[in-house]
């Protein structure tokens, strides 16, 4: 079975997977609709202007963590046989909620208060984000993990 937390340990992989994960948060950005979603593009653009390279840079710096919530997942999804895609849509709350246990981690040691401001003005509505996420999720793991 393949796992995200291996993967990540060749360094050419781990950069296409980095790579992957930007460009899944440019095109959900990208994807969102009313107001919700110009808060989060809004949000999103003021911490690009702060720091462009933010996404790729935190990404590096938590995708250890990240692979090491969703590979109980993945390992699960492998097992049972399941269509990865389904089986990330029907999980995808509690795949959102493991995930966000590193960014919430992570939110409250920052000193960066103007991210930690950004992250706090869009973590009320982070699950249902990264749950609409599932699908190009799930694409991403089984391109990386499989």
């Amino acid at each position: 079975m393949g796992s995200l937390v291996e993967t990540i340990k060749n360094p050419e992989q781990r950069k296409a997977v980095v790579a992957d994960c930007d460009k899944l948060i440019q095109e959900e950005v990208s994807a969102k609709k009313g107001l919700s979603g110009m808060a989060v593009k809004s949000a999103f653009k003021m911490i690009r202007s702060f720091k462009p390279d933010i996404v790729p840079n935190a990404m590096e710096d938590l995708l250890d963590e990240f692979a090491e919530k969703i590979d109980p997942y993945w390992q699960e999804c492998q097992q049972q046989g399941a269509n990865p895609e389904s089986y990330f849509a029907a999980n995808d709350k509690k795949i959102a909620n493991s995930l966000l246990t590193v960014t919430d981690g992570r939110a409250q040691k920052s000193k960066h208060k103007i991210l930690v401001k950004a992250y706090n003005g869009l973590r009320g509505k982070a699950v249902a984000h990264i749950s609409a996420a599932m699908p190009r999720f799930s694409k991403l793991v089984v391109k990386h993990a499989s």
